[in-house]
């Protein structure tokens, strides 16, 4: 049996994300694989997040990095730095926590945080009603429709922080 799994060529699960994702170097999104989807498997939502904002001693939020739905399952992933024009035809962004779509790298103000890669494969294509959503209003499109999900962890904290 297949087990889904989300990897990526720029660090390991639990290790620390390279500064060239982060704001203090060129704020790309690091490459990404997955595979070992379940049968079934009409779409993918990625969702990126930090649980430790804004300080890991005291998190208040949870700070929205990435939010994607409707990937295509046979896409296999996706490109390292890969812009909103290159993403896989059919794939809507939602509104990550500074208020847009893409991609925005790690950028703590204090100590070291977590960055929550987590895929969900899904039994439904989202509706296209759903336009630029919030997380909140992707997780509650995709309520009941979960095969499988998966998570890559990665770490990062500023120099001097």
């Amino acid at each position: 049996m297949n087990r889904l799994v989300l990897k990526s060529d720029a660090f390991e699960d639990g290790g620390e994300i390279p500064s060239k994702y982060s704001c203090e170097g060129e704020d790309l999104s690091p490459g990404l694989a997955w595979e070992g989807l379940p049968e079934g498997t009409a779409s993918l939502v990625l969702i990126v997040d930090d649980p430790d904002a804004p300080d890991p001693a005291a998190p208040r939020m949870v700070w929205d990095h990435w939010i994607l739905y409707n990937l295509p399952p046979d896409a296999g992933g996706l490109a390292e730095g890969v812009p909103a024009h290159r993403l896989p035809p059919g794939c809507g962004q939602g509104i990550n926590s500074w208020g847009r779509t893409g991609y925005g790298g790690p950028c703590p103000p204090i100590g070291r945080h977590r960055y929550f890669f987590r895929l969900y494969a899904l039994d439904s294509l989202l509706s296209p009603g759903l336009g630029t959503p919030t997380k909140d209003g992707v997780l509650l499109a995709m309520e009941d429709h979960i095969l499988a999900r998966t998570e890559l962890v990665g770490t990062y904290q500023k120099a001097g922080a």
